[in-house]
Parts: structure tokens; C-alpha cells; sequence
């Protein structure tokens, strides 16, 4: 029998049918990923979902807003059992400390703004988790994330969400081109975060009212200091909160208590102008404060970029892009400097204040909704 030379494709991109194709879905117990299981699994797939236990299961159990705790696990699973599809729990609870907890709070301590999720999908759920999907023989693994995986004339490119104001692609520059070509992200396309909970309902999942995490998974109230005193005892060292013309101010009970732009909450009312936190200076355990202007900037040192334009990053002196320095701000044009295949210097034609070491620079089309990656921000700017 002669084989189809145009056989169908599935709506994973597979020439084979849904019934044929395993998907592994990563199942943090949320709305998001709940849908896309239950969504792949109505279409026919061999949907098999895993969920990651990232940190300690019976001090999570009480927490609400985050994701990876125990009540999610028993989410997931609910799904899992309603839907019919198996379901496995993962121990990654070592992995992740070594590849983000530890990271993060050895950041923190040098004065950076880290952002952790950022961390987590790059060394843990788009690589060991991505391994694990290999090594149950699944085609791709496909996971909740609000942002669209497209099949360019070289390969996957990785494009901003249709919904904007859902976008997660300043968490996700770090995907590699290998990655993206096993990753699928059925919710990228959506024209909003209700058409997920309409999905949610219409498939009768006990998630579909359930509220949206909110802060970092092992930072209950976004209180970081205190994470931070748990798990580095005595981080909390005091010091001076010193002006940036040299005048001490007032005192502090430990730099890991301020951001890079922070106004309020610094302890040193009374003065005629507002100050902004502008530098942490760890090694004089120096808050120094200063005007707001003292806080823009143009020029942005960063490294370990990930790459996902079409040619070598190298292969041209300067990039015309426009960059985001932070998730919740606008892309803002920028010209990108290659200094190596992973260092860069960033140029922003408007000045941006509140930059911080510890923060992704993230690469946009100038137009158009394709992401070319990002880097790291490495040093005062």
C-alpha cells in the first residue's frame, strides 16, 4: 500500500493522527494548563499530564496565589481523573532549590532584582521536565503559557501572545530554538484570559473560577526579605542610607529590605524633595537614595543572551529592536550592540528609569510579534 504523500496534519503539526501523538502537558493545577489537558485530551491526543513538586508540600498546602503547592497538585490530578489521562507528580524539590531558590537569593544578597520564574522555566520545566516528556516517548510537551510558537521558513519562532495584556513572553526569552521546537502553547492565540475560563466551563473543570497566581511560588506575600533571612541567616546586616552627594540620612536594618527605584517605606521623612533608592551598595551595606532623575538611564550591559533571530547575533554590529526591561512595562526601541555570540550593549533611544542588575532585557521585532530572545542585566547601568 503506496503512503499518503500529503498525509494530515493534527493541530500539533504532526502528520499523524491526535490518537497517535502523545503530548505531555505541565500541569501547575491552574486554569491555564488545566484547559490545555483537557483541551488535547478532548481532540483525541495521548495526553499525559505532570506536575512538578517544587517545594515543601505541607507548608504549601495553606497557601493560596502560587503555583506547584499541594492544593494545585490536587487539582491537577482531579483533571487528570475527570478526564481520564494519567497523571504524575514529580519530586523536583532539590532540582529546583540548587536552580533557582539558591540563585535567587544569592542575587538578592548582591544587591540584584532577580526574577526567579524566569529561572525556573529555563532550568527546570523547559529542561529537566522537557527531558522527562522525551523519555515517556511523547511528541512535544505542551504547557499554558500565554504565548505563540510559529513555524517560520527556518524553523519555530517564538511570537508574543494575541492577548497583551496575558503576554509571558518576558518570562520565556530564554527558550532555546531546540526547545521551541518540542514546546507547544495552545493558549497563545486566545483574544483573552476569559476565553480560557469559558473553555474551563464548557469542559466542567472545578478550576474554571479559580484565581490566578500571583506571586512568586516560594515568596508567600511577596515578602522576599524575610525568604531571604530564612535562607541565608544573618543576610540582614544593618547599614547608612546615604544621598548620593554623600550625606548619610539615616539607617537601615539590611540592604535586602530595598529595590532599585523604591520611594516608599525608606524611614527618612522630613526632607523637601522625594528620593528614590538608585544604587545597593552591598559591600558598605549603603542604601543610597537620590532624585528620580539619577535613576534613568540608556545604556544596559547584557549577557548570557539567548539568541532566536534567523542569522548569527554576530553577524551584524547593530540590531534595530525594541526591548522590555521589565515584565510590566511597554517594548521600548533600543539598539542592540553585539559584543560576543552572548554579551551585548543595549542603547534605549528614550531613557528608562528603575534598570536593575538581576532584571531580562527582552528582544522584540521593531514590528510584528516575534521575540528574538534576550539576555541578562548584569551590572549597574
Amino acid at each position: 500500500m503506496a503512503l499518503d504523500p500529503n498525509p494530515t496534519v493534527n493541530s500539533l503539526g504532526f502528520a499523524k493522527p491526535p490518537s497517535e501523538t502523545r503530548v505531555v502537558v505541565a500541569m501547575s493545577g491552574g486554569v491555564d494548563s488545566s484547559v490545555v489537558a483537557a483541551h488535547l485530551a478532548d481532540e483525541g491526543y495521548d495526553v499525559v499530564g505532570v506536575t512538578l513538586q517544587l517545594y515543601d508540600h505541607g507548608a504549601a498546602l495553606a497557601k493560596k496565589g502560587a503555583c506547584c503547592a499541594g492544593i494545585d497538585i490536587h487539582d491537577a490530578r482531579r483533571v487528570a481523573e475527570e478526564r481520564g489521562f494519567p497523571h504524575y507528580v514529580l519530586d523536583y524539590e532539590n532540582i529546583f532549590k540548587d536552580a533557582v531558590i539558591d540563585e535567587f537569593a544569592d542575587s538578592y544578597l548582591a544587591g540584584a532584582t532577580p526574577v526567579p520564574c524566569i529561572r525556573c522555566n529555563e532550568r527546570v520545566k523547559f529542561k529537566d521536565l522537557l527531558e522527562t516528556a522525551r523519555d515517556l516517548e511523547a511528541d512535544c510537551m505542551a504547557t499554558g503559557h500565554y504565548i505563540q510558537r510559529k513555524d517560520g521558513p527556518n524553523g519555530a519562532e517564538l511570537h508574543s501572545a494575541e492577548d497583551a495584556n496575558r503576554d509571558q513572553s518576558y518570562f520565556l526569552f530564554s527558550t532555546t530554538p531546540e526547545q521551541l521546537d518540542y514546546l507547544r502553547f495552545p493558549l497563545g492565540h486566545l483574544p483573552s484570559k476569559d476565553a480560557t475560563r469559558e473553555m474551563a466551563a464548557q469542559y466542567g473543570l472545578a478550576v474554571a473560577d479559580k484565581p490566578d497566581s500571583q506571586d512568586i511560588c516560594f515568596v508567600p506575600n511577596g515578602d522576599y526579605a524575610s525568604v531571604i533571612e530564612k535562607l541565608r541567616p544573618g543576610a540582614a546586616e544593618p547599614g547608612e542610607i546615604v544621598h548620593s552627594d554623600g550625606r548619610v540620612l539615616g539607617s537601615h536594618n539590611g540592604v535586602i529590605h530595598y529595590t532599585i527605584g523604591q520611594r516608599r517605606g525608606l524611614g527618612i521623612g522630613g526632607l523637601s524633595e522625594p528620593l528614590y533608592v538608585v544604587k545597593l551598595d552591598v559591600d558598605t551595606k549603603q542604601v543610597v537614595v537620590g532624585p528620580k532623575e539619577l535613576l534613568a538611564t540608556r545604556t544596559i550591559p547584557v549577557r548570557e543572551i539567548n539568541w532566536l533571530g534567523d542569522d548569527p547575533f554576530t553577524s551584524q554590529s547593530e540590531w534595530h529592536l525594541k526591548v522590555k526591561v521589565r515584565s510590566t512595562r511597554p517594548p521600548r526601541e533600543a539598539i542592540v550592540r553585539p559584543i560576543s555570540a552572548t554579551e551585548a550593549e543595549v542603547e534605549l533611544l528614550t531613557a528608562e528609569e528603575g534598570i536593575s542588575p538581576g532584571q531580562a532585557c527582552v528582544f522584540y521585532a521593531g514590528e510584528g510579534s516575534r521575540i528574538f530572545g534576550g539576555g541578562w542585566i548584569w551590572k549597574g547601568a
